[in-house]
């Protein structure tokens, strides 16, 4: 479930490639045990076409993510792509697609766990139950998620092996038992069976087997080292999906192959009996029995479930996500970014999200679920190669640690073919979608003119302009501070206390024209030199001091920075204050909770007992009883003569 995070606007760089594949593969992996009967029953017997199809259009897109994402390794996706390529108003577009896009994960993922589970009780196929338990699943998700039970991410590296393991053995032995090149050729009858119209809309739709991307430039924030990590898991996501999306469908339109029903209409059983359970229609094809089969019908059942559950649960914690980069980039009321005074989650937004993903739920029509995420998913991807387009033709020189491929040159421009080609793609399935499903022109439409309507009235409200770029203000703990400094030294941690106490520093360095000295102390091991070379901390050591300069300088305060190696971080942030004479040491710490515990921790308590110098400390919270001063806006000090 959503991960409980420190108090702290940057994210941990901890994901490799194998992290973020089972990310979104978790997510892409998890979509055929919906969208294949979704698919089927518009496209029939080319169903398999229409995924192959989906796929490249899905290939393309994924190159044009793969290359924004790299080039800005930050939450938002396609709304922070358009917010360098345009302007902030279509980034608030693109965002406010993602959002639906994640709302009917919810909600279309959360729906389809009872179905599966009812190979253990067949009510859960049909409704009422299968609304009801979705919707309770929905609640319990949101619920867990505000609490912030951590995501174990070896467990999803190991059920999106699991997942695909399984996938591949349905493609294995399929095509020994029931696969039939003959049976799909005769599946199709062309303009017929299926009509063009309704290839058009099975190919819409297929996209929907697509989810995963924007999860992946969600979490690029966490992503260690971006410039590789991201095109790797990226390159083996599109290769895995489009192999299995278009075996899969093979192997079942050829054990569920079209025929007439009693109205003299052409129909697949995959898209009718088993609309709701396709994996489950493939497994009951292949000739077992008894045992062996219930077996196997509770084995895809409980995996099903379970990979469906974590893929509605990404779709929470890209809502959180989403909000988060929207509330910062002042898209959304602060209320949104709203911590729980406990559980330090955006439990706001949580429930009003996840209130959304319920309320769709209830009419129980997966056909309008899937064509929503179509209208939502097309028209942000589409802005996302609108995007590259641009930034590719006024900016050909910028950071690009990835450049996609193939390109052309044009009067001296390079056009992106892939983001064309990728943008026609998407930009015609959302054409398709809005002229040929009333349902989804009409909701979708009227979402995204609520979004801009609430959109301008709160920019209107703040006096900022829709189209320019905001960040929201970070206010700084009132504290008095009663004399003058020439030198500050500010050690900070990856915690929003220290960058409360960065803006502290900085407006009364600003203030006084003095010179901040920020450094963040690598504790190394005793089996290690002091002066060995630690990479990876060193790297996120950087990362941390440049965020934190950045901090200060918005207030115009002049900021050095320095990495310190030390065996104990008190012991290292005294000497360096002994080194540069300075007159405050300046800390931002949580303070601690439990009895018996220091006040604010081991470092915190040396630098306290043997500081040369003033120390100034912000706490998150106060401490009960006597130590109460130390609560957030409260100058703790001590006042020691400089030592020989």
């Amino acid at each position: 479930m959503a991960q409980r995070r420190k108090r702290s606007e940057r994210l941990e760089r901890v994901l490799g490639v194998p992290g973020l594949w089972a990310t979104a593969y978790g997510n892409v992996g998890s979509s055929i045990y919906y969208a294949l009967g979704l698919v089927a029953a518009y496209a029939l017997g080319l169903t398999p076409l229409v995924f192959i199809i989906a796929g490249l259009i899905f290939a393309a897109t994924a190159i044009t993510y793969t290359e924004g994402t790299t080039s800005f390794p930050e939450a938002g996706g396609s709304s922070s792509f358009a917010r360098h390529a345009f302007n902030e108003g279509a980034a608030f577009g693109a965002a406010w697609a993602q959002m639906l896009n994640y709302i009917i994960t919810i909600a279309i993922s959360a729906f389809f766990v009872p179905h599966y589970l009812a190979v253990f009780w067949e009510p859960l196929r049909s409704g009422p139950w299968d609304v009801i338990v979705g919707i309770g699943l929905v609640a319990l998700l949101a619920v867990l998620n505000i609490v912030g039970i951590k995501e174990a991410a070896r467990l999803n590296i190991l059920l999106a092996v699991l997942d695909l393991a399984t996938q591949l053995l349905l493609v294995i032995i399929g095509i020994f038992v029931v696969f039939s090149p003959t049976t799909l050729w005769d599946n199709v009858i062309w303009g017929v069976a299926p009509t063009w119209t309704d290839f058009i809309l099975g190919i819409t739709v297929a996209m929907i087997a697509y989810t995963g991307i924007e999860t992946v430039s969600n979490m690029a924030g966490e992503a260690r080292v971006p410039e590789k990590t991201i095109p790797a898991s990226i390159r083996a996501v599109v290769i895995t999906v489009v192999v299995m999306y278009a075996l899969l469908p093979a192997v079942a339109l050829s054990a569920l192959p079209v025929s007439l029903n009693a109205s003299g209409e052409y129909e697949t059983e995959l898209g009718t009996t088993y609309a709701a359970d396709p994996i489950l229609g493939i497994v009951d094809q292949f000739g077992l029995t008894g045992f062996t089969l219930d077996l196997m019908r509770g084995y895809v059942g409980i995996l099903a479930a379970t990979i469906l559950l974590i893929a509605s649960n990404a779709g929470v914690i890209g809502v959180s996500r989403l909000t988060y980069s929207m509330g910062f980039h002042r898209q959304l009321p602060k209320a949104m970014r709203r911590l729980h005074p406990r559980f330090t989650t955006p439990y706001l937004s949580i429930i009003l999200f996840c209130g959304v993903a319920a309320l769709v739920m209830i009419p129980g029509q997966t056909d309008f679920l899937g064509n929503m995420y179509a209208y939502g998913a097309m028209l942000s991807f589409t802005v996302a190669h609108l995007a590259i387009i641009r930034m590719r033709w006024v900016d050909p020189r910028g950071h690009r640690p990835f450049r996609g491929r193939p390109t052309l040159t044009v009067r001296g421009h390079e056009v992106p073919m892939f983001a064309v080609l990728g943008g026609l793609g998407t930009f015609g399935a959302f054409l398709a979608t809005f002229v040929l499903r009333a349902d989804a022109r009409w909701v979708g439409t009227a979402w995204m003119v609520l979004g801009f309507v609430g959109y301008w009235a709160y920019r209107r409200k703040i006096g900022v302009p829709w189209t320019q770029t905001v960040t929201a203000t970070r206010e700084a703990p009132t504290m008095e501070v009663d004399v003058a400094y020439t030198n500050i030294l500010v050690p900070v941690v990856a915690d929003e206390v220290s960058e409360e106490m960065m803006v502290t520093a900085g407006k009364l360095a600003a203030d006084q024209g003095v010179v901040i000295e920020v450094i963040h102390v690598i504790e190394v091991p005793v089996n290690l030199p002091v002066n060995a070379r630690m990479p990876r901390e060193e790297r996120a050591a950087e990362e941390l001091l440049q965020h934190a300069k950045a901090i200060a300088e918005e207030y115009g305060a002049q900021v050095v920075t320095k990495v310190v190696p030390g065996r104990q971080a008190g012991r290292a942030i005294i000497e360096e204050a002994a080194a540069i004479k300075a007159d405050v040491i300046m800390m931002g710490v949580a303070a601690k909770r439990r009895i018996g515990e220091r006040l604010f921790g081991r470092t915190v308590d040396f630098v306290l007992r043997n500081a040369p110098c003033r120390v100034v400390i912000a706490s998150d919270r106060a401490p009960a009883g006597p130590d109460a001063a130390a609560a957030l806006g409260t100058a703790v000090s001590t006042r020691r003569e400089p030592r020989e």
